[in-house]
């Protein structure tokens, strides 16, 4: 094999990159990691506490709705019957005068 005039390639063209592992961090960057992390997880468990505080809250005022939604079907079903009665009342009153 012929290079012509330039010259044959060396070790040091080829870019071998052996496998480095990573130094550990120094011991002041663990801590300041560690505390990081820390102050994260301190942060997330106050705001699941608020979002369970919120969801308990939501609960019993949705409890509270169904129980006024209760009775609201309960007086629909009273003021209907009563204005059946009513109406019921009228006619026969009426069905009287005009048969008079």
């Amino acid at each position: 094999m012929c290079y012509g005039g330039e010259r044959l390639p060396s070790r040091e063209d080829f870019s071998f990159t052996t496998p480095t592992v990573p130094e550990p961090p120094p011991v002041n960057d663990t801590v300041v990691l560690i505390d990081g992390i820390f102050n994260r997880l301190a942060e997330t468990e106050a705001r699941l506490e608020r979002a369970r505080a919120r969801e308990a809250e939501l609960i019993r005022r949705l409890e509270e709705m169904r129980r006024l939604v209760s009775v609201m079907e309960i007086l629909e079903t009273y003021l209907k019957r009563r204005y059946g009665e009513h109406q019921d009342q009228l006619y026969r009153l009426y069905s009287q005068v005009a048969a008079v």
